[in-house]
């Protein structure tokens, strides 16, 4: 497995899904989405996943976390809630029709989940446990080494654990009845500090 063969899909929504994603982001944000599509299609390959819808799981993971950008944070709903109708949005100028749409919608939404069947959705589940490992560390030597350090060279860490904590605990006490609250909750602030991948590409 490596990392030039996990090729984006070029349509007009991933294209307009990433100009989006460049523009909301900082640097370190960026690079989370793009390293949590990555591990995506990793794990659907370690996982021998098929029918994997790959338009739909780029966009969604590229746009998972744009519901903390101030631009489209809700004042009610959840930041990925939030980010889920953004691309619902997105994916309508593209030309999707209401099904697809809604389905862009759910996988980024499920994303926060603590889990997601395969059996019901495949790019969902891909998507939760490639955050979870980006975010939190899960599963952290799931993926061969030599495309882990090569996607970490790529898409660096950065100051992903203090921009992603802030942001996560400012939803969690605006919106506590939100994932966000679940996630500061369950030691989001520790396992970002103590991820096993800080500092892993610099040291090798």
């Amino acid at each position: 497995m490596r990392l030039q063969d996990l090729r984006a899909p070029e349509t007009p929504a991933t294209r307009a899904a990433l100009e989006l994603a460049t523009a909301c982001h900082t640097p370190a944000l960026l690079n989370h989405v793009l390293r949590s599509w990555l591990w995506a299609e990793a794990f659907a390959l370690l996982e021998d996943r098929h029918g994997v819808d790959h338009e739909l799981l780029r966009t969604a993971a590229v746009l998972h976390d744009i519901g903390l950008v101030e631009a489209y944070d809700n004042v009610a709903l959840s930041y990925e809630e939030a980010g889920g109708q953004v691309a619902v949005a997105l994916t309508a100028g593209a030309g999707w029709p209401a099904e697809r749409r809604r389905r862009a919608l759910e996988v980024v939404v499920r994303h926060n989940w603590p889990s997601v069947d395969p059996a019901v959705d495949v790019e969902g589940h891909l998507l939760e446990v490639a955050t979870g490992l980006d975010i939190s560390g899960a599963r952290p030597d799931a993926l061969p080494d030599d495309l882990v350090d090569a996607v970490l060279t790529r898409h660096p860490r950065l100051t992903l654990a203090e921009e992603f904590g802030r942001q996560v605990s400012d939803q969690a006490a605006r919106k506590p009845g939100t994932a966000a609250r679940r996630l500061v909750d369950g030691g989001l602030l520790s396992k970002l500090a103590h991820h096993p991948h800080e500092g892993r590409a610099a040291a090798r």
